[in-house]
């Protein structure tokens, strides 16, 4: 799978040699790339080459090095070229607004896609993201990562792999502005009460009322967030 390079610039091949295995899903999410030392010897290059090269994949969030563990793929394939879209087009606090325009017209058609396809195992899987968001709510805690892979769990049963990278990209540019956000528990129960009224609509399989619902959850939000001068998201 990976092969010799050019000694000029070898650390330049490393990079479009791996970006291609993951744009291709030859090298999948999660995956432990091998030691230093084999990927030094499949390239015919120095462990400091190797090392530079994985430098630039970690600066393009393909790769995460975890001490004293190895390295890993932390890309779906196609998700490095989103995510620097996405931080290239929204990086300012005054870009909330636009954000959450764009979430209201992904996240309805997401909520109706998943409401479509999805499967037993899909159903069970939200049910029990809320489960855990229920019972965080219930002691008092700030729900905020069960709220954000209550979205990504949907995102992905939409089984439309664009939105998803882009809903997740977007959604790690708002994650100061959720934790503001979930605080208070009004918020967090609102957010609770949308997530509910969501999955309800999915359970039946009527993609109407998931839009719908998904549509009433983010203007419950946005209306906290722009007209009573909060920060957030749902």
């Amino acid at each position: 799978m990976l092969r010799e390079v050019r000694k000029k610039r070898a650390h330049e091949d490393i990079v479009k040699q791996i970006r291609s295995l993951v744009e291709k899903g030859k090298l999948k999410q999660g995956e432990k790339l091998p030691p230093e030392r084999e990927l030094s010897e499949s390239f015919k290059v120095s462990r400091a080459t190797v090392r530079e090269a994985i430098f630039s994949l970690e600066a393009m969030k393909l790769l995460r090095r975890r001490q004293g563990d190895g390295t890993y793929i932390t890309a779906a394939p196609g998700e490095d070229l989103v995510q620097p879209l996405a931080i290239s087009l929204f990086h300012e606090k005054n870009d909330l607004i636009d954000i959450f325009s764009l979430r209201k017209l992904i996240e309805p058609e997401v909520a109706q896609l998943a409401s479509e396809n999805a499967h037993p195992v899909d159903i069970r899987h939200l049910k029990r993201i809320l489960q855990k968001q229920e019972k965080e709510v219930g002691q008092g805690r700030n729900p905020v990562r069960t709220d954000a892979e209550f979205h990504h769990a949907l995102a992905k049963t939409s089984r439309n792999r664009i939105f998803e990278r882009l809903l997740t990209a977007i959604m790690d540019l708002l994650q100061k502005t959720r934790e503001q956000y979930l605080q208070t528990e009004e918020r967090k129960q609102s957010s609770l009460v949308g997530h509910r009224e969501i999955l309800a609509a999915i359970q039946m399989g009527d993609g109407g009322k998931a839009r719908l619902a998904m549509r009433r959850h983010l203007e419950k939000v946005e209306s906290i967030l722009f007209k009573k001068g909060g920060e957030g998201r749902g």
